[in-house]
């Protein structure tokens, strides 16, 4: 049975994000013929050989699965080229030289989640909430050379709530971007698009996260710190030291104006041993979940039961 937009896809994709779009152009009838996702990794304790998200849930609907170690390999290029797709669909995948990108009569376009110009790279919803931002959303682009720098199709936007963290907003825009995707294939299906240039004076990076990037400066201000720490929660997670050594991973966290001053990097605990609150530059934070290294996240108040002596100076 054709499919509502009569078209043929390969749907490129690795993490839950786009195994929940794929599994959304599924359900809605889109002919998905096969699927591009990275190769299996050792994962958990035992190290054991595991597929993405993508692949499982390809797998659950028997599409078959291409996984690639190179792009321009030969036999991966004909493989591509025998599934015989009108349109490439691209969900936080990898970089895609010139010669996949061409290859479908309709192009290729990824599903980016954020307002494009703006936070442009590889994670767009952690550095839009650690750098502040009230509004978000999801942009789907036409493919190009550059890093997502093609020419616009759909856009659709969503308010940050103020404590909103970045995994909450990621099951969001997961669903806005099962949607927008969705409307994308139809509407090229249609030739009902009409692609637009991006801004580039206006583009922002939102460049992959390391360890480094991840540490708490108590230094900044109250509300800056509260951003960067629900930016980073639940993964990877901000993390600060205290001063005997322990590493402790902040991962909620609310402003606590009505506290007494902390000086920066100060903590106190209330005497009942259910809050705990930190100094920052000019205000208090209270810390409402963390973890400390090598152990399960908890509620304050359940951490400082057997941590209180953490603390105490």
């Amino acid at each position: 049975m054709e499919s509502p937009s009569g078209i043929r896809i390969v749907y490129f994709g690795t993490p839950e994000f786009a195994a929940h779009i794929l599994r959304h152009l599924i359900d809605s009838g889109e002919h998905v013929v096969g699927v591009v996702t990275t190769p299996d990794k050792p994962q958990g304790r035992g190290r054991r050989m595991k597929g993405s998200a993508v692949r499982a849930k390809a797998e659950q609907f028997r599409i078959p699965v291409l996984t690639p170690t190179k792009h321009r390999d030969p036999d991966f290029l004909a493989a591509l080229r025998e599934l015989d797709a009108d349109l490439f669909v691209v969900v936080a995948y990898k970089i895609l030289p010139m010669e996949v990108i061409r290859m479908p009569r309709l192009g290729a376009f990824n599903v980016h989640a954020s307002l494009l110009p703006k936070y442009r790279g590889a994670a767009p919803i952690n550095w839009a909430i650690m750098r502040g931002e009230r509004e978000t959303g999801v942009t789907t682009f036409l493919l190009d050379e550059q890093v997502d720098t093609g020419n616009l199709l759909l856009s659709k936007g969503c308010e940050i709530g103020p404590e909103e963290t970045a995994g909450e907003l990621h099951d969001k825009l997961m669903m806005i971007g099962s949607e927008l995707a969705l409307l994308t294939i139809r509407g090229l299906a249609e030739r009902r698009l009409h692609p637009v240039s991006q801004a580039d004076e206006k583009a922002t990076t939102a460049p992959k996260i390391f360890p480094h990037d991840c540490i708490i400066d108590l230094s900044r201000t109250a509300l800056e710190v509260h951003d960067f720490i629900r930016g980073l929660s639940p993964h990877p997670g901000a993390v600060m030291t205290l001063e005997n050594g322990v590493k402790l991973k902040i991962l909620r966290t609310r402003l606590a104006a009505e506290q007494s001053p902390l000086s920066p990097g100060n903590f106190k605990h209330d005497q009942h041993g259910k809050r705990l609150f930190v100094g920052s530059s000019d205000s208090t934070i209270e810390i409402l979940e963390l973890q400390r290294e090598g152990k399960r996240a908890m509620s304050t108040e359940e951490f400082l039961r057997g941590n209180m002596g953490l603390f105490d100076s």
